[in-house]
C-alpha cells in the first residue's frame, strides 16, 4: 500500500518550473544531461518534456553535500594586461 501511495507522490516539472529550482540555462541543463550530470528529462507527449521532482532534489541535495565537503573549482581570471583591446594599463603608467 505504501509504495501505491509513493507512486501517487510522484511529481514530474515542466520547463519553467525547473528554472525557478536550478539557476540554470536551459544549454547548461542541456549539455549537463548529455554528460551524465544532470537528471534526464523525459518525453511524455511528443511535444511535452518533463523532469522526475525527486530526482532533481536529489541533484541538488548531492550538489549542496559536495560543496559543503570542498569549494568550487573555478577558472583562473582572465589576463587582462593581455588584452589587444583597450589594455589595463599599468598603476605606475595611469598616473603619468
Amino acid at each position: 500500500m505504501s509504495t501505491k501511495s509513493e507512486a501517487l507522490k510522484k511529481r514530474m516539472i515542466r520547463r519553467h518550473e525547473l528554472r525557478q529550482i536550478v539557476p540554470l540555462a536551459d544549454t547548461t541543463i542541456y549539455e549537463m544531461e548529455q554528460r551524465g550530470e544532470f537528471p534526464r528529462r523525459f518525453a511524455l507527449t511528443p511535444r511535452c518534456v518533463v523532469w522526475d521532482l525527486a530526482e532533481v532534489e536529489a541533484w541538488l541535495t548531492e550538489r549542496l553535500a559536495t560543496a559543503r565537503r570542498s569549494p568550487i573549482d573555478r577558472a583562473p581570471h582572465p589576463d587582462v594586461r593581455k588584452r589587444k583591446a583597450r589594455p589595463v594599463k599599468a598603476p605606475d603608467q595611469a598616473r603619468a
